[in-house]
């Protein structure tokens, strides 16, 4: 039997029994909060109705206001018209259509531009982040006081090429953007609503949203989680992709690059002064039978390396210069649907 229970305004209401006993499993301090869900979509169109499907049945079975954004990053397949049959279906549901592919984090900081939820998940779209494994998220969130909480694979089912780019990116993470050595990151997390404020007013051309969530938090914590099987098809995370990560986040976000290709115009620099001297003596003691070889020699090596690292200052310059005018766009969106029940989420500036 349905049992009552009182709105902000005093009116009773029926709640059924299984939502009200899955609601007290929600910490308390999370029960009146607004919950976005951002999905980035490629070519899911087999799968990504059910996503969305099991999605809003979490948080209504939980007895959450909630709201999804899907934000289809250029698939070439019939992603859009899965998603916009699912906007009919769903009111909670807005679907936005890039102009082209843009890439997974591009979709995910225009997903996050757009949600209005005072926490924000973001999860891929082919079920291997089980929306009912929210609450894991959504309860180290309220035990730890957390703006950031990543999910922590208990097993995580990928192809061997994508866990050792994981562990090359976690390299990276950790001399970046200080990504501690206890701390797992995934792209299925929760963020508090400040965090996503200073995300979204981030200006880089190029985002990445793993480094940006550590960036722009200070408690930050893992929640354990499952990882299922893909249902279908294989994984968009090609070794071209991952390498094309790897470099986005290092001339991006590090100036690493040019001062490994300064420290190596500094070693050839000394080893050209080096052997600049090694042949100075040679012409001193009269042991070069070449006029001018001596000095051509120790002339050319000094100014190479002298050169080699003035290029590279010059480079460092022109990058951080690069990097405070730069005013691409990371997204241009082309069409929008859903959202019916926007007004209830409430506005946010």
């Amino acid at each position: 039997m349905a049992r009552a229970e009182e709105d902000e305004a005093g009116v009773g209401r029926r709640v059924e029994p299984r939502v009200l006993d899955l609601r007290m499993r929600v910490p308390a301090q999370m029960r009146e909060t607004v919950f976005s869900v951002v999905i980035p979509v490629f070519n899911s169109a087999e799968i990504v109705g059910t996503t969305i499907d099991r999605t809003a049945a979490f948080f209504a079975d939980h007895g959450l206001a909630f709201e999804i954004v899907c934000v289809n990053d250029g698939s070439r397949d019939d992603s859009w018209d899965v998603l916009r049959r699912k906007a009919a279906e769903h009111p909670e549901l807005i679907v936005l259509n890039l102009l082209r592919n843009y890439g997974q984090h591009n979709a995910n900081l225009c997903g996050l531009r757009q949600a209005r939820g005072d926490w924000v998940v973001t999860m891929d779209d082919d079920l291997q982040n089980p929306p009912e494994e929210i609450i894991a998220l959504i309860d180290e969130a309220a035990a730890g006081n957390r703006d950031v909480v990543f999910g922590a694979f208990a097993h995580k089912h990928a192809s061997r090429h994508r866990r050792a780019g994981s562990r090359v990116i976690g390299i990276i993470n950790r001399r970046v953007f200080g990504q501690p050595r206890d701390l797992e990151v995934s792209n299925f997390r929760l963020l508090r609503r400040d965090v996503v404020d200073r995300i979204c007013a981030d200006h880089s051309a190029y985002p990445y949203m793993t480094g940006l969530a550590l960036l722009y938090s200070h408690n930050r914590g893992n929640a354990t989680v499952e990882h299922a099987p893909r249902a279908t098809g294989h994984s968009n995370y090609t070794l071209l992709r991952i390498t094309r990560l790897v470099l986005t986040i290092l001339f991006s976000f590090s100036a690493f690059p040019l001062r490994l290709s300064a420290a190596i115009g500094a070693l050839v620099a000394l080893l050209a002064f080096l052997v600049g001297g090694v042949y100075l003596i040679l012409g001193i003691t009269g042991q070069t039978r070449v006029p001018g070889w001596t000095s051509l020699v120790v002339l050319l090596s000094f100014f190479n390396g002298v050169t080699i690292m003035m290029l590279s200052m010059l480079g460092e310059y022109i990058v951080r210069t690069l990097n405070q005018t730069s005013s691409r766009m990371p997204y241009h969106v082309v069409e929008r649907d859903g959202g019916r029940d926007r007004a209830d989420v409430g506005p946010r500036p």
